[in-house]
């Protein structure tokens, strides 16, 4: 059976107060996750937005999983078996950036049969639209939660 992801990332300043949400749908069910943490980077969001549906799923599944992020979707397609082949080393000859999230997504990759798909956000895409509004409900909850 098909899963579709629909995932984002935001951050309220970069570094800052990070937010995802996203979408799980299967035959006609929808869950939907949401997050945060307080001191994190725009990317980090948006990958973990992705681990946490990813990781929700409770067997081996096929898997779209649909995303705003460049950097997501072309770090799972493009790029990250060139740094596993280097060492996680990039192109620049440095560390990548957030090895440990690519590691688990990596790990992730290898249960689940996923293709990623990349959108224009901010688009109208109603599900991207959704998962935005859930990100940016997670930093306002983490402020709340917080400031007590």
């Amino acid at each position: 059976m098909l899963v579709e992801i629909f995932s984002d990332g935001a951050c309220s300043g970069n570094p800052g107060i990070g937010g995802y949400g996203s979408i799980l749908r299967c035959g006609g069910k929808v869950k939907e996750l949401s997050g945060a943490e307080g001191l994190t980077t725009n990317n980090r969001m948006e990958m973990t937005g992705a681990i946490a549906a990813l990781e929700a799923l409770t067997r081996p599944c096929e898997v779209v999983v649909t995303s705003d992020s460049q950097y997501l979707v072309k770090g799972m397609t493009e790029w990250l078996s060139g740094w596993v082949r280097k060492g996680w080393v990039n192109s620049k000859k440095e560390q990548v950036v957030n090895r440990d999230l690519w590691e688990r997504l990596l790990a992730l990759s290898k249960m689940h049969k996923i293709k990623w798909v990349w959108i224009r956000g901010h688009n109208g895409h109603a599900e991207n639209e959704r998962c935005d509004e859930l990100a940016r409900g997670a930093i306002e909850e983490f402020r709340r939660q917080n400031l007590r």
